[in-house]
């Protein structure tokens, strides 16, 4: 057994003794500096901790305690059951050094080539950061990206982010924790930015907040994310941006979701342009009748929205329904008469209906706090939530419009005045439509030449271009996972068009599971591994250790096998990131009060720990992992009493790609062992690099998955880095 401690040497000149770690072990000692000094009487030497008198002592304390831990680790856990003195010392002066180095303020070098063009990106709904790393690792022709800014509303996501970016490679990148939709986002964000020039905006709104308007049924706190993810597009004008999410949104609702997506990016507007499609308006009217030109007034009154701050917007949209009201009020007389314009209920649902439509700005506050009074009471799935959302789509403008529209059909108004009926309903439409939608109602009135001078107009007036969805399998950009999203990439109309993001990887030629984390096999049930050890392949793959050995293939870091370059799990241990970057030694806390008190930990590997699984779920996973996938183990598990009513397992196969990484780690089991998959070796088939450390909890269950996002999450949300690389490789080639 061995026995370690600290004691204290000889203090200095100024009455401070270096802290020294001692360990003792079969007659042989080792004594390692911790690079600490501390007065002696501030030293509790039966309780090995510093006293609260010294400077800094929580701190130093638990560092003191991560060391003494680690030199435990190499007695107590470690395969390895032999070492030197010299091993000894060198893996705990590791561990020394990565602490120095945080506490200490030093000079480096430069890192970035100052010749080069840096183009500046922000990262929307950035969870861990697979986006931001991926752009990091870009370079095309001496042209890369600056990380400026990163939001999320976790703090977990802001944890990873602060220790990544800020603390590990040492950026000034900003990070923003709050909901895109709450009022003032953008007044935040924009002074987060400090007014610098945004080209790039990257972000995956989650596929709940896509819907179609008038027939959204669950009504939950995502269903406004699309249109201020866009709101903000607008507000910030980036040279591109792009919106990632799964592949299924291209069938969502027969594929109207997609079709809503593009037409939403194409009704963005360049807003100085838009005065000469309203004087192109109002010139189509003067040789109109009276009804035709209130509708297309009303056309010019909703298209000059697009141009309107926040503020200005509510002022916009009450002047435009006090516009139909006016109509309405002179209409009145001609309909009924005066007793009935004051007691009849018909009348009265279209006046009100104005009314509610001129709230517009109040009544969409009630709507989100019931939405969010539904979210926080986990109203779903019960007996309350039809009731809940019927109320909610009830007060939607377009809900009041039908309404109103009822009530006018239901006065039975005489030929006479049909028109101006007509004119009232199609105005209280076209405040509902999207941009696209005005100009289809708008090309109804326009003669031949007119549409050509529309279309020249358009041309010019729309400020993004897109021609569809791509479709991008992450596996063809040198990730070892089929993780197929689909991209929606806006190009501003002075840049270059991206129609597609070219593989870097051949089908035949694809990164293996294998590959991935072969090296990181020496880890069973219920282990907390912190240092790489040797894998054995002739031990593990008794027969076939050739045939495993020549999967393992060296690479460029896009996955292009070239001869040269590194395997993946060596680049994933050396990091993708080019001499821009200086990083420090990865470290991991647990939440931001062990940051703010300094309390790191310096591990060589970290988030590589196992779950601690009973001899039930063992026995489980190992028939499965025999018959080669869940389906065909059915029968043994029922015949051995031990099936599961979990939907699915999926065994991982060493010489192909991985299924798509989600957040569950229990829903994969490792190719050769009957367990589930480690933090790491998740984010290694993500294509996450070893040094990018996935903070906080490691994993959360029940209710709890609705709040927090702990590590396996973190991993199983994100984009794959090497997919976002080659996305942002393709913007660098084009971006001017």
């Amino acid at each position: 057994m061995a026995t370690i401690n600290y004691y204290l040497d000889k203090p200095d000149k100024k009455g401070y003794s270096p802290i020294h770690l001692r360990i003792n072990s079969e007659g042989k000692q080792v004594k390692v500096s911790t690079g600490e000094k501390v007065r002696p009487e501030c030293f509790d030497k039966e309780n090995q901790t510093v006293l609260s008198a010294a400077e800094n002592h929580e701190a130093i304390n638990h560092y003191l305690k991560f060391l003494k831990d680690r030199a435990e680790d190499l007695f107590k856990n470690s395969k390895k059951k032999r070492y030197t003195s010299h091993e000894i010392k060198e893996i705990l002066h590791g561990h020394v050094r990565a602490y120095k180095q945080d506490a200490t303020v030093s000079i480096i070098e430069q890192g970035a080539s100052t010749g080069g063009k840096s183009f500046n990106f922000i990262d929307f709904f950035a969870g861990a950061g697979g986006f931001s790393e991926g752009f990091l690792q870009a370079q095309h022709q001496n042209r890369f990206f600056n990380f400026l800014l990163g939001s999320d509303i976790n703090e977990n996501c802001e944890l990873t982010h602060v220790v990544r970016y800020n603390h590990q490679l040492g950026l000034d990148a900003e990070f923003l924790k709050q909901d895109i939709t709450e009022p003032d986002f953008v007044d935040n964000l924009l002074r987060k930015l400090h007014g610098k020039e945004i080209d790039v905006v990257c972000g995956g709104p989650p596929c709940q907040s896509f819907s179609l308007a008038g027939k959204r049924k669950k009504y939950d706190k995502k269903d406004d994310l699309f249109a201020n993810y866009l709101n903000i597009i607008k507000i910030l004008r980036p040279k591109y941006f792009v919106m990632e999410n799964v592949k299924g949104l291209l069938t969502k609702e027969g594929g109207k979701i997609k079709e809503m997506i593009l037409s939403e990016i194409r009704s963005l507007i360049d807003v100085n342009e838009l005065p000469k499609l309203v004087l192109f308006i109002k010139k189509i009217s003067r040789r109109l009748d009276s009804h035709s030109a209130f509708t297309l007034e009303a056309i010019a009154k909703r298209l000059e929205f697009e141009s309107k701050s926040e503020k200005e917007l509510d002022d916009a949209k009450e002047n435009y329904i006090q516009h139909i009201e006016n109509k309405f009020r002179r209409l009145t007389p001609e309909i009924v008469d005066y007793k009935t314009s004051k007691t009849d209920q018909r009348i009265s649902t279209i006046r009100h209906g104005l009314n509610l439509l001129s709230r517009g700005k109040e009544i969409a506050k009630i709507q989100k706090e019931i939405i969010r009074e539904k979210d926080i009471n986990y109203i779903d799935n019960d007996h309350f939530v039809e009731s809940f959302n019927a109320f909610i789509e009830f007060l939607e403008p377009g809900s009041v419009i039908a309404h109103v529209q009822e009530a006018f059909d239901e006065l039975n108004i005489s030929k006479k005045y049909e028109h101006d009926y007509a004119s009232i309903i199609q105005s209280l439409k076209i405040y509902v439509s999207s941009f696209d939608e005005c100009i289809s109602k708008l090309r109804a009135y326009c003669q031949q030449k007119e549409q050509e001078e529309l279309d020249a107009i358009l041309e010019s007036i729309r400020l993004y271009r897109i021609k569809d969805a791509v479709v991008a399998n992450a596996s063809d950009y040198g990730v070892p996972q089929n993780r197929e999203r689909v991209l929606f990439i806006g190009c501003r109309k002075d840049q270059q068009l991206i129609e597609s993001i070219p593989a870097t990887v051949s089908a035949d030629d694809k990164v293996t599971v294998f590959e991935a984390i072969y090296d990181l096999d020496f880890i069973d049930n219920n282990e907390d591994l912190r240092n790489y050890e040797k894998v054995d392949m002739d031990v593990d793959f008794n027969g076939h250790a050739e045939k495993m050995r020549a999967l393992i293939r060296k690479r460029e870091i896009s996955g292009d096998l070239s001869g040269k370059g590194l395997t993946y799990a060596e680049w994933s241990r050396k990091g993708r990131l080019n001499h821009r970057f200086s990083a420090t030694k990865a470290f991991y806390v647990r939440n931001q009060e062990a940051l703010d008190h300094g309390k790191k930990e310096f591990n060589a590997l970290n988030n590589h720990r196992t779950s601690n699984q009973n001899e039930e779920v063992i026995r489980r996973l190992q028939i499965i992992l025999e018959e080669g996938n869940y389906k065909e183990a059915q029968d043994r598990l029922e015949n051995e009493g031990i099936a599961s009513q979990k939907r699915n397992y999926n065994v991982l196969k060493p010489g192909g790609q991985s299924s798509t990484i989600l957040t569950i780690p229990d829903d994969y089991i490792h190719y050769r062992s009957p367990r589930a998959l480690t933090v790491r070796e998740m984010a290694r088939l993500q294509s996450f690099d070893d040094s990018f450390v996935f903070q906080g909890k490691r994993s959360t269950g029940g209710n709890h998955r609705k709040n927090e996002v702990p590590q396996y999450t973190l991993v199983g949300n994100a984009v794959p880095p090497l997919l976002a690389r080659a996305v942002a490789i393709e913007i660098l080639k084009n971006i001017t």
